[in-house]
């Protein structure tokens, strides 16, 4: 009489759908428990694309705006702010050659060369030590990405712009409350706020065991169909 082992062993693989079911949630479960196993290459695939679709279009969309803004003003004090909403938010011109709201004047070449390594820092961690495997992560890094690559576009002068003004970072946002003015940004400058702003929500909202559960979860819906499950 053969024993309970030898007869499971002997089952087909591809066997009821109560047993493929059965099969789908073990899966899952030792996907969660198995953190150092490779993420699947069809995951992989698709969070790469994720990535550079968002880095490309974000970029894009700064690099567009910056450029229709100063067609349209000129350089800083050619025009009056035009505003949108009275004395409150508007759009002016402006070139910073700091950092992120001005910060860091001078410096701009420091600050390219530091981009360069961010860069390189995050496509190391997103596809070298793991952080893909949470689409949250992609998505956020890919907004942090094109805003570096769009303010890294004016930094190393790729716009022509003449004089005391190359190598300068192109704003045009402007925001007033009262007496105070914000410094003028742009949309990289808002894409790496919210980038920040996504990490720092990881960070503190998610606790381990739930990033493992969404790394699982993340790993399935990423799956193109007919793809094998991940192991």
């Amino acid at each position: 009489r053969a024993s309970r082992s030898q007869r499971l062993s002997n089952e087909p693989q591809n066997g009821s759908p109560i047993t493929s079911s059965i099969r789908w949630k073990l899966d899952g479960k030792i996907a969660r428990m198995n953190t150092s196993a490779p993420i699947p290459k069809p995951v992989l695939r698709y969070r790469l694309w994720t990535y550079v679709g968002l880095t490309l279009f974000w970029c894009g969309c700064d690099l567009w705006t910056k450029q229709a803004i100063f067609q349209a003003l000129g350089m800083p004090g050619v025009r009056p702010p035009h505003w949108l909403i009275e004395d409150y938010v508007g759009v002016e011109t402006a070139v910073n050659q700091g950092a992120l709201f001005g910060m860091g004047q001078g410096l701009g070449f420091v600050f390219g060369g530091v981009s360069i390594c961010a860069i390189l820092g995050i496509v190391l961690w997103l596809f070298k030590f793991r952080g893909a495997e949470s689409s949250w992560l992609t998505f956020a890094m890919g907004l942090v990405s094109g805003g570096i690559l769009g303010n890294l576009y004016d930094r190393l002068n790729m716009h022509d712009l003449p004089g005391r003004n190359a190598g300068g970072v192109r704003d045009w946002i402007l925001l007033r409350y009262g007496e105070y003015t914000w410094p003028n940004f742009n949309i990289a400058d808002s894409l790496l706020v919210v980038g920040a702003i996504m990490l720092a929500i990881y960070s503190f909202s998610f606790s381990d065991s739930t990033q493992a559960d969404a790394v699982a979860k993340d790993r399935k819906s990423a799956m193109p169909l007919g793809a094998s499950r991940p192991p």
